[in-house]
Formats: C-alpha cells, structure tokens, sequence
C-alpha cells in the first residue's frame, strides 16, 4: 500500500515530529521489554527442564511424540534436549535478536503442536500461541532497531573521519 508524505509546517509540524519521537520511544521501549522477556523465559524454562523446581516438564510431552523417540531415548532425556535448545534459543535472542525471535517463534509452534497434541493442556497452548505472537512482534521491532544502529554506526564513523 502506497503512501503520500505531506510536509507539515508550524505548530502541526512540530506536533508531529514530537508525536513520531514519542511513537520511536515507544517502540524501542517495547523492543526492549520483548528483548528481556525472550532471553529470560526460554533460559529458565530450558535450566528447569533439568531441576523442575517449576514443573515436572516431562508432563507435558505428547504420547505421540514419546512413543516416536527411539526405544533408547527417554522422554525425560527428550526434555533435557528440549531444554538445551531453549537455553540456545535464549542465547541467540540475546546476541541476534531478530534471528532468534523468528527461532523462537519456530520452537513455539512446536510446543504449540506437541500441547495440542496432548489434548489436555489447550490453556497452555493458547498461551504459548501468545508467546509466538510477542516473539513475531521483537522479529519486527528488531529489523527498526538494526537499521537505527546501522544509522548510529556510519553516523559515528562519518564523524570520526571528519
């Protein structure tokens, strides 16, 4: 969809150079809440698979799924390698957020599928389907956060050249 630019002059151009900063703010504050909250939750949820002080995670993989896995493989060593991943996932996020919250987002449609699965954990799916959203929401709010550091950086070196 095609867009026209009008300039705005005065007081109205003014207005909506504060109102575009404030709406900037606002993103990059939710960047940052997003950013936070996609590191923390699959690092604590892949170092728990290992402890469940939070759950007993193996509860929650789907008998199709179990019965899948080589006769060699547990679920709960199944779920020790779910919780690898998501220490990874949370490791990515961190230094290539805009890669990892599309490999989070992946991994979410997994759980999602595994949940549904089970037939007895559809609260959770929905949830974790709210999850997906947000982490398709940082893939976004990423790409404008990398392009104003790609600014900030020539910005600087143009500078430093100077």
């Amino acid at each position: 969809m095609a867009s026209i630019n009008v300039p705005y002059s005065g007081s109205a151009g003014a207005s909506v150079a504060r109102s575009d900063a404030k709406l900037v703010r606002h993103a990059h504050e939710a960047y940052e809440l997003l950013h936070v909250a996609f590191v923390v939750a699959p690092l604590v949820a892949g170092i728990d698979k290992f402890f469940h002080v939070l759950t007993n995670w193996d509860k929650y993989l789907a008998p199709q799924v179990a019965s899948a896995l080589p006769a060699s493989v547990s679920a709960h060593t199944f779920m020790g390698a779910v919780g690898v991943i998501e220490i990874i996932a949370a490791i990515i996020v961190l230094v290539r957020p805009r890669v990892g919250a599309y490999v989070v987002a992946a991994w979410l449609v997994g759980i999602i599928g595994n949940l549904v699965l089970t037939g007895g954990y559809l609260d959770v799916a929905l949830r974790e389907l709210g999850l997906f959203l947000g982490a398709l929401a940082l893939a976004r709010l990423s790409l404008e956060q990398d392009r104003h550091a790609r600014l900030e950086q020539n910005r600087i070196a143009a500078s430093s050249k100077v």
